[in-house]
């Protein structure tokens, strides 16, 4: 049963990382609110999968990995290189991916952020419209939303992550059991 609960407030995590995404993209602002929101999200999950695992391995390596994050990253915000609100949504992530996630979230951050540097540097590549325009703007203004392939990324993991548990579930009869 705590598996499921895990998975529930990681899909909700999810909701609120897509709701994050769009707002970076459109506002270059990722609220604290929002932030302080998936660490609770995320600290529950990592809680009811180490409770049912026995195990605080994940909780422990998630949290060394984002205070590493946060610290690797605050110099660049001090410098002008990346926003606060990415800092701080990089600092999180870990615990919403837990510590058996971070390589897959490393990799695919790794490709939703060249495809976001690309797209904003290369806005011709995009179709003719309001969205190609306000790319160009972007591109114009050296912006980078930053949030959008953080998000991105995160909710890729965690949509792999739910999808390998329901599949474990399945093969080892539990879910059969509940029907």
């Amino acid at each position: 049963m705590l598996l499921t609960e895990a998975m529930l407030l990681k899909v909700l995590a999810a909701g609120l990382l897509a709701r994050i995404a769009w707002l970076d993209f459109s506002t270059q602002k990722i609220s604290n609110r929002d932030v302080l929101l998936l660490l609770c999200l995320g600290i529950g999950s990592l809680l009811l999968l180490s409770l049912q695992s026995r195990s605080w391995w994940d909780m422990g390596l998630s949290a060394v990995a984002g205070v590493l994050l946060f610290l690797a990253l605050f110099p660049f915000w001090l410098l002008r290189k990346i926003g606060a609100g990415d800092v701080k949504l990089l600092a999180v992530v870990p615990l919403l991916t837990s510590g058996s996630g971070l390589s897959v979230f490393s990799v695919l951050l790794l490709v939703f952020a060249l495809a976001t540097a690309l797209i904003v540097k290369r806005p011709l590549l995009l179709p003719q419209g309001a969205f190609r325009l306000y790319v160009e703007h972007m591109g114009r203004k050296g912006i980078v939303p930053f949030g959008v392939p953080i998000s991105a990324a995160a909710i890729c993991t965690i949509a792999l992550q739910i999808y390998w548990s329901f599949v474990l579930a399945n093969s080892s009869g539990i879910l059969g059991q509940l029907n």
